[in-house]
This record gives C-alpha cells, structure tokens and sequence, in this order.
C-alpha cells in the first residue's frame, strides 16, 4: 500500500466534510503548507481563517466560532500549539468545553533538523491533564480519517497530533475503530507491544522479529490517550508476562506512565518504558533521532526479548 503522511490524510478527510457542511471552519497559524490547507483555503475560502504566527488568537477565534454554532479546526505545528497556546486551550477551549478540535502536525521529532523549539514531546503530559478535552495520535492515514470524521461529528474539545513524513499503513482502507477502544493489531500471548501513533508500525516489525525467536508479542494500538482503555490495557497485564510501551514522547506523562499507573493500580506485572529521556535532544531526523535514542524495531525487539527471558 502507498505510503500516506497522517496530516494529508487529516485534510483530505477534513475537505469531504466541508464541501457538506459549511458550519466546519478551519484556522491556520501561518502553517498551511505544513498542515498541507493549501488546497482547503481554495476552494473553501469562506470557511478558513489565516491567523498568523499567532496560536493564542488561532484558539481564541476557534472558540469564538464554537461559541455560535461552528465546528472550529485549529491546525498548526504540535509544538507551537501544545505550548505557547496552552492557556488558551484549557480556558477557552477545555474548561468551557467549547466545540474547537486541536490539530497539531510535525509532532513528536518530526521537525527534529530544527532544534529543541520544534521538537514536541511533551504534548500528551499536558492535553491530558487537561479536564473534559480528548487526546489522539493516529498510526495511519486510515485512522487518521476515521478520527477527523469523529471529531468533525462529535460535540467537544479534542486534541490530534500527527507527524510530517509519509507513513506505512497500519491498517486496511475500510478498517473501522471504536473510538474509544484500543486496537489489536497482533494478538499473541509472551508479552504486550503497547504504541501510538506513529510508534505502532515498529513494533508491528518487532513483532514479526520476535515471532522468529519463538516470542509471541501481541500489540496494542493506544490511539486515544483520553479517555483510555483501561480494560485492553488490563486485560494484557492479566494474559501477557509483561509489557513494553513505546512513543515518540517525553518519558515522562506519556503514555508509558499511563499504562503504568493503571497496571499498578489493577494487575501489576513487570514494564518497560521506551521513549525519550529526559534531556536536551540532539539534533537530526527523526531517523537518526530514533536510533541515537534506541527507538527502532530492532531495539524494541530487543528490550522485549530481554524482558521475557
């Protein structure tokens, strides 16, 4: 299958839905080519809002459209909108549970050539702390479709991060998701791959390495951080040895310390955490970036193995 960046996919979806509703607005902070609008601003002119390099007033007008009746988009860079706006988001947007959904692209290392302004890996720690607002990475273009419709539908705040690069496909075009529940993409029964995002593919690779070796490894495609599904997660802790999470996120508030809490509180058994310490990051792509910092399928594999054994 072609590969698909998730933040073509987003706007794609978000187009179709345009052309039949034009209470759906889209906001851009100077970012159009990076959220890949270009073709939405054309032939929807009416129904987007170039706002500038100006996250606060991109969510403000968002919530101001909410506020009379508008599905209000608001996409831009994840690490400029998870952070210099995050005040903005938990008061106009979380806190009055106005209609905005958060699109943040080039999330995660993404942008990692740039430097420590562009690398966002703190994102899920503060969306999630955040009351009454929903929290998605996509691993694909097909999912990422199914979420945009989804949060395009649904009445309240959500969060979105994708990355930038063209992706390999998780999942068949007409695959279908219960929003709120997590997907087994590999069932297996030695030990848990739990992944987000553009995190599931690897250990889907993993995965394959450790069947090879004899390990059956089941994964788990966290796509919705919040509300979680602690079921799937429990029930992995109960029919699995152990667990190994992977993100491209900060160690910390992420998911690894989600399902850590809830294994500790429900079944414990043992878990690896695998994702990005706690440091100044180097700068490089985000190949280079995840195998300075042991990301790859092959180092996942191996923390597996090590873990099982």
């Amino acid at each position: 299958m072609t590969k698909v960046s998730c933040r073509k996919a987003f706007t794609k979806a978000l187009e179709a839905l345009a052309s039949m509703d034009n209470n759906i607005f889209m906001i851009c902070t100077d970012s159009r080519g990076s959220v890949t609008a270009t073709g939405f601003a054309k032939k929807y002119p009416d129904q987007f809002i170039e706002a500038g390099i100006a996250e606060q007033n991109a969510v403000g007008i968002a919530a101001g459209l909410a506020s009379v009746g508008k599905t209000a988009f608001v996409a831009g860079p994840a690490c400029f909108l998870s952070a210099r706006s995050y005040e903005q988001i938990k008061v106009d947007v979380a806190y009055n549970k106005t209609n905005v959904k958060i699109v943040g692209v080039s999330a995660g290392v993404s942008y990692g050539p740039l430097g420590g302004t562009h690398i966002t890996l703190h994102d899920f720690a503060g969306m999630r702390a955040l009351p009454n607002i929903e929290v998605f990475a996509p691993s694909d273009a097909v999912q990422t479709a199914f979420i945009t419709n989804y949060m395009a539908n649904h009445n309240g705040p959500a969060y979105m991060r994708s990355g930038r690069g063209d992706v390999n496909a998780v999942y068949d075009a007409d695959e279908l998701f219960d929003i709120h529940k997590a997907k087994t993409v590999i069932d297996g029964g030695d030990i848990t791959l739990i992944a987000c995002g553009e995190m599931v593919y690897p250990c889907i690779k993993a995965a394959e390495s450790l069947k090879s070796k004899g390990i059956s490894a089941r994964v788990l495609d966290i796509f919705c951080l919040k509300p979680v599904d602690t079921e799937s997660i429990c029930k992995a802790a109960l029919e699995t040895k152990a667990i190994v999470t992977v993100e491209e996120h900060s160690i910390y508030g992420g998911l690894g310390e989600l399902v850590c809490g809830i294994v500790a509180q429900h079944n414990p058994i043992p878990v690896r955490i695998m994702g990005f310490p706690d440091e100044e990051y180097k700068v490089g792509n985000s190949s280079e970036l995840f195998n300075y910092y042991k990301l790859t399928s092959k180092d996942i594999a191996e923390t597996a193995r090590k873990l099982v054994n």
